[in-house]
């Protein structure tokens, strides 16, 4: 079980619940053209932003497999909401989860994807004792894979034509960490 205490505080972000006063930045993030290039999906309105702001907010614990935790990152210097990452618990035999993290593109490079990413980690791992953590991204996305890899995921085998991304299919690159291999770094 995690249900952890808010805000989860990392040196330069805080993770929280996302808030319906979030909607200006959520907007920002899932209709910049940089984000939504990369994602199976694309927001077509103002409603479907908030209904999906909306979903995330409720995901604030993980008690069982199939759940999972959704989080606005922020700025501790500046209140700002820069992304959006979760871990999912995933369902299934072993004990799975997933990280999935999107940054507005205005705060790439600045090694807040690794500081967050290494905080969803431990949380994942020290504390809800998941066995693997995988990440995945479009094979295109050289900043994602890089990210995982910096994280000291391995590659695992390419996905091929796993999900129609706008207008053709996509690969995907897949990451994995092993709670052994969490333990040895």
């Amino acid at each position: 079980m995690l249900q952890p205490t808010y805000p989860i505080r990392t040196p330069r972000l805080n993770l929280r619940p996302f808030t319906s006063t979030d909607i200006a930045a959520f907007t920002a993030i899932y209709t910049h053209p940089d984000v939504i290039r990369y994602l199976t999906w694309e927001p077509h309105g103002r409603m479907e932003i908030r209904e999906l702001l909306a979903r995330k907010a409720k995901h604030t614990a993980i008690t069982e497999p199939g759940q999972s935790l959704s989080l606005a990152v922020i700025l501790v210097d500046s209140g700002e909401v820069i992304g959006d990452i979760s871990l999912g618990w995933v369902r299934g035999e072993h004990e799975n989860g997933e990280v999935i993290i999107v940054l507005h593109p205005r705060f790439h490079g600045n090694g807040y994807g690794a500081e967050v990413c290494l905080e969803i980690l431990r949380l994942g791992f020290d504390v809800l004792k998941l066995y693997q953590i995988f990440g995945a991204c479009d094979t295109r996305n050289i900043a994602s894979a890089s990210l995982m890899e910096g994280l000291g995921m391995h590659r695992d085998p390419t996905l091929r034509e796993r999900e129609e991304l706008k207008p053709k299919w996509s690969e995907e690159l897949i990451y994995s960490m092993l709670a052994t291999e969490w333990r040895r770094r």
